[in-house]
Protein backbone atom coordinates (compact mmCIF):
# COMPACT_ATOMS: atom_id res chain seq x y z
CA UNK A 1 0.00 0.00 0.00
CA UNK A 2 1.09 3.49 -1.28
CA UNK A 3 1.32 5.99 1.58
CA UNK A 4 -1.58 8.69 0.92
CA UNK A 5 -3.66 6.35 -0.27
CA UNK A 6 -6.98 5.31 1.00
CA UNK A 7 -7.66 2.39 2.39
CA UNK A 8 -11.29 1.99 3.02
CA UNK A 9 -11.98 4.86 4.84
CA UNK A 10 -8.59 5.52 6.50
CA UNK A 11 -5.71 7.64 4.83
CA UNK A 12 -2.78 5.31 4.96
CA UNK A 13 -0.57 8.31 5.88
CA UNK A 14 -2.05 7.85 9.55
CA UNK A 15 -1.41 5.88 12.17
CA UNK A 16 -2.91 2.49 12.25
CA UNK A 17 -4.99 2.73 15.55
CA UNK A 18 -4.87 -0.74 17.64
CA UNK A 19 -6.91 -2.17 20.26
CA UNK A 20 -5.78 -5.22 22.28
CA UNK A 21 -8.72 -6.91 23.04
CA UNK A 22 -7.98 -10.00 25.59
CA UNK A 23 -4.33 -9.80 27.79
CA UNK A 24 -3.07 -13.31 28.24
CA UNK A 25 0.18 -13.93 27.70
CA UNK A 26 0.12 -13.50 23.79
CA UNK A 27 -2.14 -11.07 24.08
CA UNK A 28 0.21 -8.95 26.13
CA UNK A 29 3.08 -9.88 23.86
CA UNK A 30 1.42 -8.59 20.72
CA UNK A 31 0.08 -5.21 22.45
CA UNK A 32 4.11 -4.63 23.62
CA UNK A 33 4.69 -5.29 19.53
CA UNK A 34 2.63 -3.05 18.40
CA UNK A 35 4.05 -0.12 21.11
CA UNK A 36 7.62 -1.13 18.95
CA UNK A 37 6.39 -0.86 15.64
CA UNK A 38 6.67 2.27 13.20
CA UNK A 39 2.73 3.16 11.90
CA UNK A 40 0.55 1.09 14.32
CA UNK A 41 -0.59 2.69 17.68
CA UNK A 42 -2.07 1.20 20.57
CA UNK A 43 -4.87 3.02 21.81
CA UNK A 44 -6.42 0.70 23.79
CA UNK A 45 -6.99 -2.41 25.94
CA UNK A 46 -9.87 -5.13 26.80
CA UNK A 47 -9.55 -8.02 29.62
CA UNK A 48 -12.81 -9.03 31.33
CA UNK A 49 -10.00 -10.35 34.29
CA UNK A 50 -10.69 -8.00 37.84
CA UNK A 51 -7.45 -8.13 38.75
CA UNK A 52 -6.59 -6.32 35.10
CA UNK A 53 -9.51 -3.93 34.84
CA UNK A 54 -8.00 -0.31 36.03
CA UNK A 55 -4.64 -1.00 35.86
CA UNK A 56 -2.73 1.03 33.65
CA UNK A 57 -2.47 -0.58 30.18
CA UNK A 58 1.42 -0.81 30.10
CA UNK A 59 2.00 -2.09 33.87
CA UNK A 60 -0.17 -5.03 32.87
CA UNK A 61 0.98 -6.01 29.56
CA UNK A 62 4.30 -5.51 31.04
CA UNK A 63 5.72 -2.35 28.83
CA UNK A 64 8.39 -0.06 29.42
CA UNK A 65 6.35 2.90 30.45
CA UNK A 66 2.63 3.56 31.54
CA UNK A 67 0.47 3.86 28.86
CA UNK A 68 -1.80 6.88 30.40
CA UNK A 69 -4.78 4.64 29.81
CA UNK A 70 -6.37 1.68 31.58
CA UNK A 71 -7.12 -1.70 31.26
CA UNK A 72 -11.39 -1.72 30.60
CA UNK A 73 -13.49 -4.70 30.87
CA UNK A 74 -15.89 -3.32 28.21
CA UNK A 75 -15.24 -2.17 25.01
CA UNK A 76 -17.97 0.26 24.82
CA UNK A 77 -15.38 1.95 27.64
CA UNK A 78 -12.19 1.92 25.55
CA UNK A 79 -14.19 3.63 22.03
CA UNK A 80 -15.20 6.46 24.27
CA UNK A 81 -12.00 7.29 25.41
CA UNK A 82 -10.23 6.45 21.86
CA UNK A 83 -11.64 5.43 18.25
CA UNK A 84 -10.06 2.83 16.41
CA UNK A 85 -9.29 0.92 13.33
CA UNK A 86 -8.75 -2.51 14.38
CA UNK A 87 -8.74 -4.90 17.02
CA UNK A 88 -6.79 -7.44 17.34
CA UNK A 89 -8.67 -10.24 18.90
CA UNK A 90 -7.01 -12.90 21.75
CA UNK A 91 -9.32 -14.84 24.00
CA UNK A 92 -10.10 -17.95 23.09
CA UNK A 93 -9.12 -21.28 20.47
CA UNK A 94 -13.07 -21.80 19.85
CA UNK A 95 -15.39 -20.62 17.48
CA UNK A 96 -18.42 -20.96 19.54
CA UNK A 97 -16.48 -18.88 22.46
CA UNK A 98 -15.24 -15.60 20.41
CA UNK A 99 -18.23 -15.76 18.01
CA UNK A 100 -20.21 -13.38 20.23
CA UNK A 101 -16.74 -10.57 21.07
CA UNK A 102 -15.73 -10.81 16.98
CA UNK A 103 -19.20 -9.71 16.15
CA UNK A 104 -19.45 -6.87 18.70
CA UNK A 105 -16.20 -6.00 17.54
CA UNK A 106 -17.49 -5.65 13.48
CA UNK A 107 -20.38 -3.92 14.88
CA UNK A 108 -18.33 -1.35 16.69
CA UNK A 109 -16.42 -0.32 13.13
CA UNK A 110 -13.44 -2.19 13.27
CA UNK A 111 -11.82 -4.63 11.41
CA UNK A 112 -10.47 -8.35 13.14
CA UNK A 113 -7.71 -9.64 13.64
CA UNK A 114 -7.84 -13.10 16.14
CA UNK A 115 -5.53 -15.46 17.37
CA UNK A 116 -8.31 -18.14 17.06
CA UNK A 117 -7.63 -21.25 16.27
CA UNK A 118 -10.72 -22.42 15.25
CA UNK A 119 -11.17 -18.77 13.02
CA UNK A 120 -8.08 -19.72 10.48
CA UNK A 121 -10.18 -21.98 8.08
CA UNK A 122 -13.97 -22.32 9.33
CA UNK A 123 -15.87 -22.73 6.40
CA UNK A 124 -15.81 -26.39 6.17
CA UNK A 125 -15.91 -27.28 10.06
CA UNK A 126 -18.29 -24.68 11.22
CA UNK A 127 -19.97 -23.72 8.43
CA UNK A 128 -22.61 -21.80 10.20
CA UNK A 129 -20.77 -19.78 12.44
CA UNK A 130 -18.59 -18.84 9.43
CA UNK A 131 -21.36 -17.95 7.44
CA UNK A 132 -22.97 -15.66 10.36
CA UNK A 133 -19.51 -14.02 10.68
CA UNK A 134 -19.34 -13.35 6.90
CA UNK A 135 -22.31 -11.58 7.34
CA UNK A 136 -22.02 -9.66 10.32
CA UNK A 137 -18.58 -8.69 8.54
CA UNK A 138 -19.84 -7.30 5.27
CA UNK A 139 -23.11 -5.61 7.10
CA UNK A 140 -20.46 -3.85 8.94
CA UNK A 141 -18.00 -3.27 5.94
CA UNK A 142 -15.52 -4.63 7.76
CA UNK A 143 -13.06 -8.28 7.40
CA UNK A 144 -12.34 -10.91 10.02
CA UNK A 145 -8.95 -12.73 9.54
CA UNK A 146 -8.40 -15.84 11.70
CA UNK A 147 -4.65 -16.22 12.02
CA UNK A 148 -1.15 -17.42 13.63
CA UNK A 149 2.02 -19.22 12.97
CA UNK A 150 0.28 -22.78 13.61
CA UNK A 151 -2.96 -22.81 12.57
CA UNK A 152 -2.40 -20.06 9.61
CA UNK A 153 1.76 -19.86 8.86
CA UNK A 154 3.40 -23.11 9.02
CA UNK A 155 1.42 -26.23 8.60
CA UNK A 156 -1.00 -24.30 5.80
CA UNK A 157 -0.31 -21.30 4.10
CA UNK A 158 3.45 -21.79 3.78
CA UNK A 159 2.59 -25.79 2.14
CA UNK A 160 0.02 -24.19 -0.18
CA UNK A 161 2.76 -21.43 -1.36
CA UNK A 162 4.93 -24.12 -1.80
CA UNK A 163 2.96 -26.24 -3.88
CA UNK A 164 3.35 -22.80 -6.96
CA UNK A 165 6.71 -24.38 -7.86
CA UNK A 166 4.34 -28.25 -8.44
CA UNK A 167 3.04 -29.28 -11.42
CA UNK A 168 0.81 -31.71 -9.72
CA UNK A 169 0.82 -32.86 -5.82
CA UNK A 170 -0.84 -36.37 -4.99
CA UNK A 171 0.19 -36.34 -1.01
CA UNK A 172 1.31 -33.42 1.95
CA UNK A 173 3.65 -33.82 4.54
CA UNK A 174 4.05 -31.56 7.32
CA UNK A 175 5.60 -32.33 10.61
CA UNK A 176 6.59 -29.75 13.55
CA UNK A 177 8.56 -30.49 16.87
CA UNK A 178 8.34 -27.90 19.32
CA UNK A 179 10.76 -27.95 22.61
CA UNK A 180 8.17 -26.56 24.69
CA UNK A 181 10.63 -25.97 27.72
CA UNK A 182 10.89 -22.91 25.92
CA UNK A 183 7.33 -21.80 25.38
CA UNK A 184 4.84 -19.82 27.84
CA UNK A 185 3.01 -21.68 30.81
CA UNK A 186 -0.55 -22.29 28.94
CA UNK A 187 1.44 -23.59 26.21
CA UNK A 188 2.72 -26.14 28.43
CA UNK A 189 -0.20 -26.86 30.19
CA UNK A 190 -2.41 -27.13 27.15
CA UNK A 191 0.27 -30.58 26.14
CA UNK A 192 -0.50 -32.01 29.56
CA UNK A 193 3.13 -30.96 31.54
CA UNK A 194 2.87 -32.35 34.56
CA UNK A 195 -0.29 -34.41 34.26
CA UNK A 196 -0.95 -38.30 35.39
CA UNK A 197 -1.58 -40.10 32.55
CA UNK A 198 -5.47 -40.66 33.89
CA UNK A 199 -5.36 -37.07 34.20
CA UNK A 200 -4.04 -36.60 30.59
CA UNK A 201 -6.63 -39.19 29.10
CA UNK A 202 -9.75 -37.40 30.60
CA UNK A 203 -8.56 -33.99 29.33
CA UNK A 204 -7.84 -35.27 25.69
CA UNK A 205 -11.47 -36.35 25.91
CA UNK A 206 -12.86 -33.33 27.45
CA UNK A 207 -10.66 -31.40 23.97
CA UNK A 208 -9.27 -29.63 27.16
CA UNK A 209 -5.65 -30.91 26.15
CA UNK A 210 -3.48 -30.70 22.80
CA UNK A 211 -3.54 -28.83 19.97
CA UNK A 212 -6.29 -26.77 18.01
CA UNK A 213 -6.35 -26.05 14.52
CA UNK A 214 -5.52 -29.39 12.35
CA UNK A 215 -8.31 -29.90 11.26
CA UNK A 216 -8.71 -26.51 9.86
CA UNK A 217 -5.09 -26.56 8.06
CA UNK A 218 -5.83 -29.45 6.70
CA UNK A 219 -9.02 -27.82 5.22
CA UNK A 220 -7.15 -25.01 4.15
CA UNK A 221 -4.53 -26.86 2.09
CA UNK A 222 -6.92 -29.85 0.64
CA UNK A 223 -9.54 -26.23 -0.41
CA UNK A 224 -6.41 -24.39 -2.00
CA UNK A 225 -5.38 -27.06 -3.58
CA UNK A 226 -8.79 -28.14 -4.99
CA UNK A 227 -9.44 -31.49 -2.82
CA UNK A 228 -12.31 -32.79 -1.22
CA UNK A 229 -11.29 -34.26 2.24
CA UNK A 230 -14.30 -36.84 3.00
CA UNK A 231 -12.17 -38.70 6.31
CA UNK A 232 -10.47 -36.91 8.65
CA UNK A 233 -8.44 -38.77 11.58
CA UNK A 234 -6.73 -36.97 14.22
CA UNK A 235 -4.91 -38.96 17.60
CA UNK A 236 -3.00 -37.67 20.45
CA UNK A 237 -0.36 -39.63 21.84
CA UNK A 238 1.18 -38.82 25.48
CA UNK A 239 4.77 -38.61 26.39
CA UNK A 240 5.92 -39.80 29.17
CA UNK A 241 9.17 -38.39 31.27
CA UNK A 242 11.96 -40.72 32.15
CA UNK A 243 13.72 -38.52 34.52
CA UNK A 244 12.56 -35.47 36.34
CA UNK A 245 12.37 -31.82 34.11
CA UNK A 246 11.80 -28.84 35.24
CA UNK A 247 11.03 -25.37 33.96
CA UNK A 248 10.29 -21.71 35.09
CA UNK A 249 6.50 -23.44 35.02
CA UNK A 250 6.53 -27.19 35.68
CA UNK A 251 8.15 -29.75 37.89
CA UNK A 252 7.32 -32.87 36.08
CA UNK A 253 8.61 -36.19 37.83
CA UNK A 254 9.13 -39.48 36.08
CA UNK A 255 6.06 -41.00 35.11
CA UNK A 256 4.08 -37.86 34.57
CA UNK A 257 3.30 -36.16 30.68
CA UNK A 258 5.72 -34.07 29.57
CA UNK A 259 4.23 -33.38 25.90
CA UNK A 260 2.45 -35.51 23.19
CA UNK A 261 2.24 -36.31 19.63
CA UNK A 262 -0.86 -35.04 18.17
CA UNK A 263 -1.27 -36.37 14.29
CA UNK A 264 -4.50 -35.53 11.85
CA UNK A 265 -4.74 -37.06 8.56
CA UNK A 266 -7.53 -36.02 6.00
CA UNK A 267 -8.05 -38.52 3.44
CA UNK A 268 -9.72 -37.77 -0.30
CA UNK A 269 -11.22 -40.90 -1.85
CA UNK A 270 -8.16 -42.09 -3.48
CA UNK A 271 -6.74 -42.04 0.07
CA UNK A 272 -4.87 -39.61 2.51
CA UNK A 273 -3.45 -36.79 0.94
CA UNK A 274 -2.33 -34.98 3.91
CA UNK A 275 -0.58 -35.78 7.26
CA UNK A 276 0.48 -33.59 9.73
CA UNK A 277 2.17 -34.37 13.15
CA UNK A 278 2.42 -32.14 15.85
CA UNK A 279 5.26 -32.89 18.54
CA UNK A 280 5.63 -30.78 21.56
CA UNK A 281 8.01 -31.96 24.48
CA UNK A 282 9.85 -30.47 27.45
CA UNK A 283 13.39 -30.53 26.40
CA UNK A 284 12.54 -31.42 23.17
CA UNK A 285 15.81 -31.88 20.84
CA UNK A 286 16.02 -30.76 17.06
CA UNK A 287 13.43 -28.37 16.90
CA UNK A 288 11.80 -28.15 13.33
CA UNK A 289 9.26 -27.91 10.92
CA UNK A 290 9.57 -30.16 7.93
CA UNK A 291 7.46 -29.63 4.36
CA UNK A 292 7.20 -32.87 2.21
CA UNK A 293 5.56 -32.54 -0.75
CA UNK A 294 5.10 -35.81 -3.28
CA UNK A 295 4.44 -35.09 -6.78
CA UNK A 296 6.65 -33.07 -9.39
CA UNK A 297 8.86 -32.52 -8.42
CA UNK A 298 9.37 -34.18 -5.21
CA UNK A 299 10.08 -31.33 -2.63
CA UNK A 300 11.31 -31.18 0.99
CA UNK A 301 11.72 -28.28 3.33
CA UNK A 302 13.11 -28.09 6.36
CA UNK A 303 13.23 -25.04 8.79
CA UNK A 304 14.78 -24.14 12.03
CA UNK A 305 14.06 -21.63 14.38
CA UNK A 306 10.68 -20.72 14.60
CA UNK A 307 9.67 -19.55 17.81
CA UNK A 308 5.86 -20.46 18.09
CA UNK A 309 5.04 -17.38 20.38
CA UNK A 310 7.19 -14.77 18.64
CA UNK A 311 6.45 -15.85 15.06
CA UNK A 312 2.51 -15.86 16.35
CA UNK A 313 3.04 -12.25 17.75
CA UNK A 314 4.85 -11.14 14.33
CA UNK A 315 1.76 -12.75 11.89
CA UNK A 316 -0.53 -11.09 13.59
CA UNK A 317 1.17 -7.62 13.36
CA UNK A 318 2.18 -8.30 9.81
CA UNK A 319 -1.05 -8.62 8.75
CA UNK A 320 -2.91 -5.41 10.13
CA UNK A 321 -2.46 -3.27 6.45
CA UNK A 322 -3.76 -6.71 4.70
CA UNK A 323 -7.00 -6.96 6.71
CA UNK A 324 -7.48 -3.23 6.58
CA UNK A 325 -7.62 -3.13 3.18
CA UNK A 326 -9.06 -6.35 2.70
CA UNK A 327 -13.00 -6.17 1.30
CA UNK A 328 -15.20 -6.87 3.36
CA UNK A 329 -16.52 -10.38 4.77
CA UNK A 330 -14.63 -13.54 6.60
CA UNK A 331 -11.64 -13.93 5.21
CA UNK A 332 -8.66 -16.36 5.06
CA UNK A 333 -5.08 -16.45 4.43
CA UNK A 334 -5.80 -17.78 1.21
CA UNK A 335 -7.76 -14.21 0.22
CA UNK A 336 -4.78 -12.11 1.19
CA UNK A 337 -1.83 -11.00 -0.57
CA UNK A 338 1.08 -12.58 0.83
CA UNK A 339 1.87 -10.79 4.42
CA UNK A 340 5.25 -9.82 5.22
CA UNK A 341 7.34 -7.41 7.43
CA UNK A 342 6.54 -4.13 6.85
Amino acid sequence: MKRGSFVKDRPTSEPIRVIQYGLGSIGCAIARHVLERHGVELVGAVDMDPRKVGRDAGEVIGAARPLGFPVCARLTEVLTRAPAHVAVHSTSSYLNLVKGQIIELLEAGLDVISTAEELSFPWLAHPEDAQELDVAAKRCGKSVLGTGVNPGFLMDTLPTILTAICQSVERMEVTRVVNASTRRAPFQAKIGCGMTLEEFEAGTVAGQIGHVGLRESMDAVAHALGRRLTRYEITVEPLIAERPIVTEHFAVKPGQICGLKQTGRGFTGEGEFIKLTFFAALNAEDEHDVIEIQGCPNLKMTLRGTNGDLATVAIVVNAIPRVIAAAPGLVTMQDLPPVHLW
